[in-house]
């Protein structure tokens, strides 16, 4: 089992640098350029420090390449010579770290949608995900399912429908994610019945709905059917409980042990998705270690 944290590093106080659509349009393509070397500086950085501290599982930023679908991007960030470079070395290092890298667009990315344009832009997203991750030798794009507009199965069916319309390429990398509102894990494996997706298993966000421990047993074991590769799962603990949607700063150990009954001795890669980012994942770790050692 291999923990993952994501996007920024709170011990090397990265932050990722963007600007203002006005900046890019006063500034130019020039700007853009400094602020995705800028990025990849601190990527290239963090997973070092993630190799120093033996992790390797890790999510990249959506936001390294500011802008990197706008319409009025015209910098072709993937001929470029300086960028090309940066990122063979932080894939060199992860095939050194032998390291899991994924990538999670934003709540705009939308394969479901009534609305074309929202799709098209979330195709663009996708597309733009699959590159990035393909030059770094990334495998996991996460995405959610979208809305229900007042008829769920429709909603799944034209998921499943706008999926099967998406390059092979981006469709083996998506995994489709359970939320905490509307699509429960039965739901996401109903659209993985009908186009063949991916689901990665969310164990906080099925908790919000109350489903008991059995049933969640019984859910990973379909959702692992889903994977041609280890699984990835995600893990949060809710700010005021099992049912709050809202994360906290780290994992409860609870958490984590009813995890593993549901894993039931089934390797996988866990994302910690904690507001203390790899503080959490090294307090999860330690309390880990001295449970062996008691």
């Amino acid at each position: 089992m291999r923990f993952g944290y994501a996007c920024l590093n709170l011990t090397l106080e990265t932050k990722m640098r963007t600007c203002r659509l006005q900046t890019m349009r006063n500034e130019g393509m020039g700007k853009i350029k400094e602020l995705t070397m800028h990025n990849l500086d601190l990527v290239q950085e963090m997973v070092k420090w993630n190799e120093a501290n033996h992790i390797s599982f890790f999510r990249l930023s959506s936001e390294i390449i500011p802008f990197a679908t706008h319409p009025e991007m015209d910098w072709v960030w993937d001929e470029d010579e300086d960028v090309l470079q940066r990122l063979e070395e932080i894939k060199t290092l992860g095939e050194k770290g032998n390291m899991r890298f994924s990538m999670h667009p934003g709540q705009f990315t939308v394969l479901n949608s009534p609305k074309k344009q929202v799709v098209t832009n979330a195709v663009n997203d996708l597309l733009y995900h699959e590159r990035f991750l393909s030059l770094v030798g990334g495998t996991d794009i996460i995405i959610h399912t979208g809305g229900a507009y007042g008829d769920k199965e429709k909603a799944k069916t034209t998921f499943a429908n706008t999926f099967n319309q998406l390059p092979a390429a981006v469709q083996m990398k998506i995994r489709l994610e359970n939320d905490d509102k509307t699509y429960h894990t039965r739901d996401v494996l109903d659209i993985h019945e009908q186009c063949g997706v991916t689901v990665v298993f969310d164990i906080h966000h099925e908790r919000c709905f109350h489903t008991k421990e059995a049933d969640l047993k019984n859910l990973f074991k379909e959702v692992c059917k889903t994977w041609s590769m280890k699984p990835k799962i995600h893990i949060s603990s809710g700010r005021s409980g099992e049912a709050d949607p809202r994360h906290t700063d780290y994992i409860r150990r609870e958490d984590f042990d009813l995890l593993l009954r549901v894993l039931d001795g089934t390797d996988v890669d866990v994302m910690i998705e904690a507001k203390a980012k790899e503080k959490a994942l090294l307090s999860l770790r330690e309390s880990i270690t001295e449970g062996n050692e008691t």
